[in-house]
Parts: structure tokens; C-alpha cells; sequence
């Protein structure tokens, strides 16, 4: 059953005055260090951070809350497996949020998808409860 959906779009341009008006300020106070590590490493680092803020943005309306409630941008991080398919763990405030979203008897998983075509950057979060198997 599905929990929660969540998208956004964000400006990839907007994203590149922010990291160099703001800089490493921005960097630490909004994404992981894995994060960091990935965005720094890509060719369009912009981009690859740009696609990050609009996965927390879209996992924080998954969740149902928005920004808002106590979420920190930290509580949601994009990694990626060994395939590049990215993936969405969380902590804090949000895996609270997510536990109390989630059915007694089900476990929730978190389907993200990201893309980017100069200047936007788009994400859907997609929020299931698959029943647990024991």
C-alpha cells in the first residue's frame, strides 16, 4: 500500500548561487557527509546537489509534513547502490514520522528516482508498506 508520494523541481542554477554564496555553510547544514562526498565527486556538482535537495523536499511531503515539525534536512540522506540507483534512508524526526505512518505488521520502504535536465533538477519520493515476512 502506498504511504506517501512526494515530488519537486528544483532550479539547478538557484542551487549553484546558494553554494557559491554560502558555500561549505550550506553544504554541512543541508546534506551528509556522503552526500557531499558524491556531489563533490560528479562533474555537474550543482546538479548533483540540486537533485538531493529535491529529494529531501519530496521524501519531507511523502512523510506528509513538509519541512516543518521538527524534520532536519539531515534526517533524509540520498545514497546510491552499487547499480547508481539512488535510495533515501532516514533518521531523527523522520524516521519517527515514517514509524508512525507505517501499519503494525508492515514495513516501510522508500522508492526515490531522481533526474535533471539543465537547470531543473526533479525527484519523486515514493512511500510503501510491504506486509513484514517472518
Amino acid at each position: 500500500m502506498i504511504l506517501g508520494i512526494g515530488t519537486d523541481l528544483a532550479n539547478i542554477d538557484r542551487i549553484t548561487g546558494t553554494l557559491e554564496r554560502f558555500g561549505n555553510r550550506f553544504k554541512t547544514r543541508v546534506f551528509t557527509d556522503v552526500e557531499q562526498r558524491k556531489s563533490e565527486s560528479r562533474k555537474d556538482v550543482a546538479g548533483t546537489y540540486a537533485k538531493r535537495w529535491a529529494a529531501k523536499e519530496a521524501c519531507s511531503k511523502a512523510l506528509g509534513t513538509g519541512l516543518a515539525m521538527g524534520i532536519s534536512w539531515k534526517d533524509m540522506a540520498v545514497t546510491n547502490m552499487r547499480s547508481g540507483q539512488p535510495t533515501m534512508a532516514v533518521t531523527g524526526w523522520a524516521k519517527e514520522r515514517l514509524d508512525t505512518m507505517t501499519p503494525e505488521g508492515f514495513e516501510a520502504i522508500i522508492h526515490v528516482t531522481l533526474t535533471d535536465d539543465h537547470p531543473w533538477a526533479q525527484a519523486f519520493v515514493v512511500i510503501e508498506a510491504r506486509p513484514k515476512t517472518t
